[in-house]
């Protein structure tokens, strides 16, 4: 039989495995080059060495330096597994919300919880002090995000603008008001402190600690759980919302709960890296180039293909001033924006 009488499905059967399998292995070989590239390099050898040795204590027998066990296990790591999680969280919410917007453009900071973000950080670094510890500043973060997300649903709900348009305009305007606060705040603010603002603004990985780690962790786990349990309602409203009516689907509903979650799941990853942009704009549509359109292959490989990218965008942040670190935003930034703009051209 010749390959073009293989049926599609059949083919898709062969393909989607490949890919997963090369996503799976091309995202441990990521985080491990990772840790093992920055100011001071540590072998790859050395870096797996290290992993096994704390996961399974004598299974390898040491041939380094407590130093670069330090590095590896308490430094690196944790970072490598932040941006993964991150990047994989800020894709599963572009891709819902391009889903029920109906907007290619979509993306998690469109609907304001970035700067509901930013504010609560901002609140926290230059005006209540750290008065419960390193949390501080994530879970102000964390706060700001989820009531900003609260703020746009109480604003479409009183004016009744529950449309995808709507709901986004009611997004920008919240963004833009909050962020002249966060910008007051600023002003307000002890000016020797408002470069660990400007960097945080800017995204970064610098938070990553092993016991904060489980947070965003659940809460990925959970909200990309509940959205891929609702994958057939998401493929209807990318057919317009009178076809999901159609197929009895509670179009306004659903859309605000799919915006609720992904605010939940923005505001975390927000609270830990910063605002980062254009991943998820950016992600879902290389995921639908290559795997099609259906949000059971889509989601997966959104949140796989985001961990990777951003892993390799925290990699060029640590090396391109070394032994400084670029904000991250900036990596992110600069490639959206040119993918932006491809976008565009395509589109028209």
């Amino acid at each position: 039989m010749s390959d073009h009488a293989v049926p599609i499905p059949a083919r898709r059967a062969i393909v989607l495995p490949s890919l997963t399998f090369l996503g799976l292995a091309a995202l441990a070989l990521s985080i491990s080059v990772a840790v093992s590239v920055g100011a001071v390099a540590v072998p790859l050898g050395t870096v797996w060495g290290v992993v096994a040795d704390r996961l399974l204590p004598g299974l390898v027998e040491a041939g380094w330096t407590t130093g670069q066990a330090a590095i590896v296990w308490d430094i690196r790591l944790p970072r490598a597994l932040l941006a993964a999680m991150v990047g994989a969280g800020l894709s599963l919410v572009g891709a819902s919300l391009q889903s029920v917007t109906r907007n290619p453009l979509a993306d998690p900071h469109l609907l304001g919880i970035s700067a509901g973000g930013a504010f609560g950080a901002i609140l926290a670094l230059l005006h209540t002090g750290l008065f419960i510890g390193l949390l501080t500043v994530p879970l102000l973060a964390f706060g700001g995000a989820m009531t900003t997300a609260l703020l746009v649903l109480g604003i479409s709900s009183v004016t009744r603008s529950t449309s995808a348009d709507r709901l986004v305009l009611a997004g920008v305007a919240v963004s833009f008001i909050v962020m002249s606060c966060a910008n007051l705040l600023i002003f307000l603010g002890d000016p020797r402190a408002t470069h660990t603002v400007v960097f945080w603004m800017l995204g970064g990985l610098g938070l990553a600690q092993w016991d904060q780690l489980a947070y965003p962790a659940l809460v990925l786990a959970g909200c990309g759980a509940w959205l891929m349990s609702h994958v057939r309602r998401l493929n209807a409203m990318t057919m317009g919302d009178e076809t999901a009516a159609t197929l009895g689907i509670p179009v306004a509903r659903f859309r605000l709960t799919v915006f609720f979650v992904g605010a939940l799941l923005t505001g975390c990853m927000v609270a830990f890296s910063g605002i980062i942009g254009f991943v998820g704009l950016m992600i879902p549509h290389i995921v639908r180039i290559l795997v099609g359109g259906d949000h059971a292959r889509v989601l997966p490989f959104s949140a796989l293909i985001g961990a990777i990218f951003l892993v390799w965008a925290d990699i060029a942040a640590r090396t391109v001033m070394a032994p400084d670190d670029l904000p991250i935003g900036i990596v992110t930034g600069l490639v959206g924006g040119a993918f932006f703009v491809w976008l565009l051209r395509r589109r028209g």
